[in-house]
């Protein structure tokens, strides 16, 4: 089984396409404020890679909304595992470092 799909872009609907720029652009934007506010007082290499990662997405959720033009386009859906993991991550750090009552 595949994750990864090259697709030409009449072969996929418009709604998916948008769909897909729609996620990587949200998931761009939550780890870059995960990086940017330091929530769950992550380690600054923990930070720059969320920023990192998340400029990555919404880079290339800008490239497809703007620059492409047509063609064949690559689907990585599970891509949007690694942003899941680094919030859990997240989380879990900040559980670990509240203060005990």
């Amino acid at each position: 089984m595949t994750l990864a799909v090259n697709l030409a872009a009449n072969e996929i609907s418009d709604d998916t396409f948008v769909f897909y720029i729609a996620a990587l652009a949200a998931a761009g934007l939550v780890l870059v404020a995960l990086g940017a506010i330091n929530f769950g007082a992550q380690s600054p290499i923990m930070r720059i890679v969320n920023v990192l990662i998340g400029l990555g997405f919404l880079g290339y959720a800008f490239y497809l909304f703007f620059i492409f033009d047509g063609g064949t386009v690559a689907i990585f859906y599970y891509a949007f595992i690694l942003p899941v993991l680094l919030v859990i991550q997240a989380v879990r750090n900040r559980k670990n470092r509240a203060p005990a009552k």
